[in-house]
């Protein structure tokens, strides 16, 4: 393989596990203050290419499996063309490389590349449809084209690939209405246009022993009642230009609903567990317009930017005012969290921090505001950086938190340090979502809930409405069902 050096530091774990998995790690130098790594990853130049396939028509494929199943292999895939809004978006249209109709597509070893407006690489469309693709390197150039793609509750199974965007609006790993299933392991993930995250969810998503790199936008991003778990990877997230003018903060992880109908509302999750996650500038999480279960554990997070937050939960430009804020249940099992917590007066935060845990932080220091519920378990500790201001508190006595010179204020009397606390969770529940850890009720496990996996028969797309950027065609969330292609589009 050719060896490409990344400004970025990658763990030591994820370093060993791409040792593990043949992504050989090639040796690390000193530039100045800077600690270069090197990581090897499959380039064009690895790919044995025996037959190009090619096609510069808009709107059609390269490749298109359709009902059957067929097997490509050291293939050179090439799409230019052009293509627009929801048919490309929601139904394949303009793909390189496309599946649907319960066709499987197996890909391996090959180069895919497009250059063109809406020109997806590779794309699975509808439930009983499964693409598999390994060993393989995916580029685009255009806006509005992801790498993998998966809608009306497809599946897509992915294995080292690397994967490079840069146009706008052209996550790595992307779905649309009607989400799926994507399960990612290992390779490399980069993105650098505008509103480009590595990952955008409105599926189940799994990212495994992996490297992801953000330059330009959010490294993850979760819409609606949908999933992103990520296992042992390295995400690096530099959010540093705007793609909306609907919240003045940059970010990692942005998890929220617009309200555009592409993704159903209710509780959504983020999970981590090992790997690590570096933001360079803003906040790590930004949780706005629903409800979510973060669950964190053993993960090495670093945010470079001082003035960043750990986690940010507001009212936005989403959603209606008054009931557009973050709820959150923050669910750390063995991890580390340092940086601040800001839950405004809409928003709501349950924090449970068990098997040792440490938070070195505070809370809302400027003032009570949204409901906030700490549960501190024997072993975990919470050491202040400033006043902080909670409405119930749940810990034994002892010290497991640390006033550090500062004020803890729970439900507006000041708590006196060592002594116990009993409080409450509150209900996080939003839209047609199922909350957990309500008040006098069971506090979460931390375990994902179990996603939205498309159920019943999908409502066929209406004629003649929803546009690029417009109204969705129903002006409704799709409630987890995927749209139906009707039969002229083909």
């Amino acid at each position: 393989m050719k060896k490409h050096k990344r400004n970025r530091r990658i763990t030591a774990v994820i370093l060993a596990s791409l040792l593990m998995y043949g992504l050989c790690a090639c040796g690390v130098q000193e530039a100045g203050k800077a600690q270069e790594d090197a990581v090897s990853y499959l380039t064009k130049e690895d790919i044995v290419v025996n037959e190009t396939i090619s096609n510069d028509t808009d709107g059609e494929h390269a490749i298109e499996v359709s009902g059957e199943e067929a097997e490509y292999s050291n293939k050179g895939v090439t799409k230019t063309g052009n293509a627009e809004g929801d048919e490309a978006d929601f139904y394949g249209e303009n793909s390189a490389v496309f599946a649907t109709e319960k066709g499987t597509l197996t890909l391996n070893a090959s180069l895919i590349e497009t250059d063109g407006t809406h020109a997806n690489a590779v794309f699975s469309y509808g439930e009983g449809t499964t693409v598999n693709i390994s060993d393989s390197v995916i580029e685009t150039k255009g806006d509005c084209s992801g790498g993998l793609m998966t809608t009306g509750g497809g599946t897509m199974n992915a294995e080292n690939l690397t994967i490079n965007t840069s146009g706008r609006s052209s996550a790595a790993i992307r779905s649309d209405r009607g989400g799926g299933t994507v399960n990612v392991s290992k390779g490399f993930y980069k993105t650098s246009g505008m509103g480009s995250p590595v990952v955008y969810s409105t599926a189940d998503i799994t990212v495994s022993d992996s490297y992801m790199e953000s330059t330009a936008s959010q490294g993850i991003v979760v819409e609606g009642k949908n999933s992103v778990t990520m296992n042992n990877d390295t995400l690096i997230a530099d959010n540093n230009t705007k793609n909306s003018d609907k919240s003045d903060h940059y970010q990692a992880v942005m998890i929220y609903q617009s309200m555009s109908g592409d993704a159903a509302e209710g509780t959504s999750s983020f999970t981590a567990d090992g790997g690590s996650i570096t933001n360079k500038n803003g906040d790590i999480f930004f949780v706005n317009n629903t409800a979510t279960e973060i669950s964190l554990s053993g993960v090495e997070i670093t945010n470079e930017d001082e003035d960043g937050v750990f986690l940010r939960a507001e009212a936005a430009g989403w959603g209606n005012e008054g009931s557009n804020g973050g709820k959150v249940n923050m669910n750390a099992s063995g991890q580390v969290i340092s940086g601040d917590m800001l839950v405004d007066d809409v928003s709501a935060l349950n924090l449970y921090l068990r098997d040792k845990s440490a938070f070195t932080g505070s809370i809302n220091s400027s003032g009570q505001a949204g409901d906030v519920y700490v549960e501190i378990e024997d072993g975990s500790t919470w050491t202040l950086t400033a006043d902080s201001y909670v409405s119930g508190l749940t810990v034994g006595e002892g010290s497991a938190i640390d006033l550090n010179g500062h004020k803890l204020y729970v439900d507006g009397k000041e708590y006196v340090a060592g002594s116990s606390s009993t409080g409450e969770a509150f209900d996080i529940s939003t839209g047609n979502g199922s909350g957990s850890g309500g008040p006098g009720g069971t506090p979460p496990d931390g375990n994902a809930p179990g996603g939205n996996g498309p159920g019943g028969e999908p409502p066929e797309k209406p004629d003649g409405e929803g546009g690029p950027g417009g109204t969705p065609p129903d002006g409704n969330g799709p409630g987890g069902e995927p749209p139906e292609k009707p039969d002229n589009n083909n």
